[in-house]
């Protein structure tokens, strides 16, 4: 049975700490990806942050998001085993090395690789899955030695029907944000730097 508060705060996370950030990002020319660190302990939010490509393609949600959890001070910081790891969107194969790397046993996310494609115009996660690595979507092992990801929305699926509806509904506000996100991104891509628009 899926945690239903642990949905609702990761929700409440999106919409409060990463879409901010996003919405500042994007207006840069930035992508619409973001991330949170979580402590698991009482569900804080230790960092979020948003993609930031204008500055250095590198700079993916995820990847962004752990490069200032390292600029923290160390006693502001939590191990990553004691952390939730949240992603707007299903992480890309660099954000997936970051993740391990850096040693979280889970992460979170939102968004399929399929919706960064198909609703937000970005496919390059599914073609570098399947140019570099021969995988079809979904062809990468979800839960293995380092790490388990949750699919939130196939989370909520799980759940009675009354909590469902209401998950439901907050997703779908959710991404009716991303995409207005996305639109603004699209609409000036093509004014960036990024080499994987």
């Amino acid at each position: 049975m899926s945690d239903v508060s642990l949905i609702d705060r990761l929700l409440d996370v999106i919409e409060s700490d990463i879409v901010p950030l996003t919405e500042r990002g994007v207006a840069e020319g930035n992508k619409l990806f973001g991330a949170a660190i979580l402590r698991k302990a009482d569900r804080s939010v230790v960092v979020a942050e948003t993609n930031n490509e204008t500055e250095n393609p590198l700079w993916h949600g995820e990847v962004h998001c752990l490069k200032r959890f390292y600029e923290l001070p160390r006693a502001d910081r939590v191990d990553t085993k004691d952390a939730i790891f949240l992603s707007t969107h299903e992480p890309c194969s660099l954000c997936l090395s970051a993740i391990t790397w850096t040693g979280f046993d889970n992460f979170y996310y939102l968004f399929s690789h399929e919706d960064s494609r198909d609703s937000f115009a970005i496919p390059h996660d599914l073609k570098i899955l399947k140019e570099v690595f021969t995988l079809d979507p979904g062809g990468y092992n979800a839960e293995n030695a380092y790490w388990k990801s949750y699919s939130i929305r196939r989370l909520v699926r799980d759940l009675p029907e009354t909590e469902r509806n209401r998950l439901d509904a907050r997703i779908a506000a959710i991404a009716r944000r991303y995409d207005e996100l996305s639109k603004t991104y699209q609409a000036g891509k093509a004014d960036n730097e990024i080499p994987l628009r």
